[in-house]
């Protein structure tokens, strides 16, 4: 990578100017974290910023990757509840059928959109109210005058409204989705009674949304990082407390209940944030200060457009196999959901460095300085395909073990094990592609404008998911459905890498490609001695744990041979940490 000294601490280069700048640190939102001066002679601020900023971006990714792997586990006894109280049948197909609903507004609402629309609103307003107390920091000001409250009573309460209006309209028109969605589907009555029950988090998963932006544009990223946590632990609790009494529709309940905890984990948290003082010092007569206006950020069609367009045509790659899966016998649907919801773990664990990362990138853009965002992206593009390449691996070495060891057990067979566990290794083929579609589609919005490219290569890939999926649907079923869906994203991962440099930040586009072959073949030679070594023994267990040695050694044994430099840069870190603690 082209900044090793960044990269040693996961942290972008500040810029030259003193921290001090108000345009450069908001103290007032707490991000960075405040540094005592040191006493005696003066030291270069400009030296000091950039290890200040990678440690606090370094004590936020661990923290957000420590509550992503507690909800991602959560969500694997999630899924194993549902698995062993409802099998891979009719029932479990229509709640899934239901869950495209939660999932559709996650990605819409919580991931993606919402994200990339308002971390970079809240983080110009962020600027503006630090600015404006720059100007003038008497604490009589009026503090009525506030840019981050300005736009929470801008564009909460319109949001709020248009939110419950599409809950209403989705739980009246439930007949109607269903028979869209799933026109073969043997059982349509309970798919709608489920649906109306997870139309729910229409409303909540959108105002979770809202928080987390903003929250994340403050610096605060425990209480964003912990909603899964509190969603998954609604779901277990529900489902265990009324699956007797009604059947799946409990777990349907359980997804409206998990969304009404992601609000109220995030809600004292948010109206700190938004009631932050502007001025410090004892209270006084109001006076009103003019303040100079800078135009707000754009939220309005010409920006919203492209990035809804975008969330939506990722998240129809879902809508689409289960469309063509609606037709295949009982439990296709099941096998999918439970192949993909594995296999994107190593997915998600790799975005959260963008996660993090994503509002440094927007405050870069801001501020003209794409040297920098240029660098960050770059970092977090290798570190991303680092982590979901190693996964790839172990899920294709070890992939019925896997299945076997989370889900076998109640009405989840060892046939199911044996059909989720190939699925499962057909969608591997597509995670890298999965993770950078994620990581790609944060820099192009990062600047506050309007662009329409992403969308158009979300739609092309789509576009290839459908004509792949019809044509191998027929002789391959479910295996042809999930190798669509690989072939579509990898399309749009290819679109959007090779689009990011000429539009928003000119990565090196040569460079990047080729460290990601590199750990690509570290990959493949892990994968292959995973799938070799996990036929030694028969008790899926031990093979796993054994797995969980194999593959890691093998895949930084080949990255040292094959010269990727973040396999060889990531040593190096993990050595001198070892030498700093000793």
């Amino acid at each position: 990578m082209n900044d090793r000294d960044a990269q040693a601490d996961g942290a972008p280069q500040a810029p030259a100017r003193p921290a001090e700048d108000p345009q450069e640190v908001d103290r007032s939102a707490g991000w960075p974290p405040p540094v005592p001066k040191p006493p005696g002679p003066v030291r270069d601020r400009a030296a000091d910023a950039t290890p200040r900023l990678g440690n606090f971006l370094a004590r936020a990714a661990a923290v957000t990757a420590s509550l992503t792997v507690a909800g991602a586990l959560l969500g694997l006894v999630r899924d194993q509840a549902i698995a062993q109280f409802y099998g891979a049948s009719t029932d479990s197909d229509a709640f899934l059928i239901a869950w495209t609903v939660p999932e559709m507004a996650a990605t819409l609402l919580i991931e993606d959109a919402m994200a990339l629309l308002l971390v970079p609103a809240f983080s110009h307003a962020i600027a503006r109210r630090a600015a404006d107390r720059a100007r003038d920091p008497d604490p009589r000001t009026d503090p009525t005058r506030d840019a981050v409250r300005d736009l929470v009573a801008a564009t909460l309460p319109r949001l709020f409204t248009a939110l419950a209006l599409a809950t209403v309209l989705l739980i009246a028109l439930a007949p109607q989705f269903v028979r869209v969605l799933a026109p073969g589907f043997a059982d349509p009555e309970l798919a709608v009674d489920c649906t109306r029950l997870t139309a729910l988090t229409v409303l909540s998963f959108g105002i979770t949304g809202y928080f987390s932006a903003a929250l994340r544009a403050h610096g605060r990223f425990l209480p964003p990082a912990g909603v899964y946590v509190a969603y998954n632990t609604g779901i277990i609790a529900t489902v265990l407390a009324l699956h007797t009494v009604w059947g799946v529709r409990a777990a349907a309940a359980g997804v409206a209940v998990g969304g009404l905890l992601m609000v109220l984990a995030q809600l004292p948290a948010f109206l700190r944030q938004v009631n932050h003082p502007t001025a410090a010092g004892q209270p006084g007569p109001r006076r009103r200060v003019p303040r100079q206006r800078e135009p707000a950020p754009l939220i309005g069609f010409a920006v919203v457009a492209p990035i809804v367009l975008f969330a939506v045509s990722r998240q129809s790659q879902v809508l689409v196999e289960r469309f063509l899966a609606s037709s295949l016998p009982g439990g296709a649907i099941s096998h999918l959901n439970y192949a993909q919801k594995v296999a994107q773990m190593p997915m998600v664990l790799s975005l959260m460095i963008c996660t993090v990362t994503f509002p440094a990138v927007a405050k870069a853009m801001a501020e003209g300085n794409r040297e920098r965002a240029r660098r960050r992206v770059e970092n977090d593009l290798a570190l991303a395909g680092l982590v979901v390449l190693l996964g790839t691996a172990l899920i294709l070495g070890y992939a019925p073990q896997i299945i076997e060891v989370l889900f076998q057990r109640g009405q989840f067979d060892a046939a199911d094990t044996a059909t989720t566990a190939t699925v499962m290794r057909v969608y591997a083929a597509g995670l890298l592609g999965h993770t950078l579609v994620g990581a790609l589609g944060r820099p192009f919005f990062s600047s506050g404008r309007p662009t329409w490219y992403p969308a158009a290569a979300m739609a092309v890939g789509l576009v290839v998911t459908v004509a792949a999926g019809t044509a191998a649907v027929g002789p391959w079923g479910v295996y042809g459905i999930a190798a669509a869906n690989a072939a579509g994203i990898t399309t749009t991962a290819l679109l959007l890498l090779y689009g990011l440099g000429s539009r928003v930040v000119s990565i090196h586009v040569p460079a990047i490609s080729l460290a990601l072959a590199r750990l690509a073949v570290a990959a493949v030679a892990a994968a292959v001695a995973g799938r070799l070594a996990s036929s030694l023994t028969p008790h899926s267990l031990t093979a796993l744990a054994i797995g969980c040695l194999v593959v890691p050694a093998v895949f930084t044994v080949t990255g040292l041979a094959v010269r990727a430099p973040e396999v060889v840069h990531l040593l190096a870190l993990t050595r001198q940490r070892i030498r700093h603690v000793r």
